[in-house]
């Protein structure tokens, strides 16, 4: 009877200790950036665009069963084009948040959620998951790294999985892979 019940101690201690492994994302100091690049016949006239997706919320497991959900709140998207007018910066923001590319009122959560992380060297993961983009989910590998306290990484996803069609005018264009950085810290 001893044996079971320091069997069950045992299995405890290890369930809350692994539930104690998981923590908040710091909103604060945790940055996701999207790049868009351009194509077409005349994409040499057009710009590469910026944006700021920052992270509402979301937390991280780092224990035994790595795992991470992350939201975003669409409507929060911010085009940073440095080499963009602030007029140009709006109409780009007004039509990536509008009803022809984000439908962002209708479709107000950017979320990811890991379905597994697979060690790939000291400090690296694979991590495979669900992108939510849209209403539509749609599976995406990420490379992470950790060093110095920050997980870093990409991804490059394909806007037309989510229903997107890449917008632009007469010859320049966005183009359908778009590439996303992250930097993402955890509270202590």
């Amino acid at each position: 009877m001893s044996r079971v019940f320091c069997f069950v101690i045992v299995i405890s201690l290890s369930v809350s200790g692994a539930r104690a492994q998981q923590q908040n994302i710091d909103t604060q100091r945790s940055t996701l950036t999207i790049h868009v690049g351009k194509t077409g016949l005349f994409s040499g006239l057009g710009h590469e665009h910026e944006v700021s997706a920052p992270i509402h919320s979301g937390t991280a497991d780092i224990g035994l069963h790595p795992a991470v959900e992350l939201h975003v709140d669409a409507r929060e998207l911010r085009v940073i084009d440095k080499d963009a007018s602030d007029k140009d910066r709006g109409e780009i923001q007004s039509t990536m948040l509008g009803p022809e590319v984000l439908d962002s009122q209708r479709y107000t959560e950017i979320v990811f959620k890991s379905t597994s992380a697979e060690p790939t060297g000291q400090g690296t993961w694979k991590v495979r998951g669900n992108l939510t983009l849209c209403g539509q989910s749609r599976p995406v590998m990420v490379q992470v790294t950790l060093k110095d306290g920050h997980y870093t990484g990409e991804s490059t996803v394909k806007q037309t999985d989510f229903g997107i069609k890449p917008p632009g005018i007469a010859g320049v264009k966005a183009k359908d892979e778009v590439r996303i950085e992250f930097d993402v810290r955890l509270l202590s």
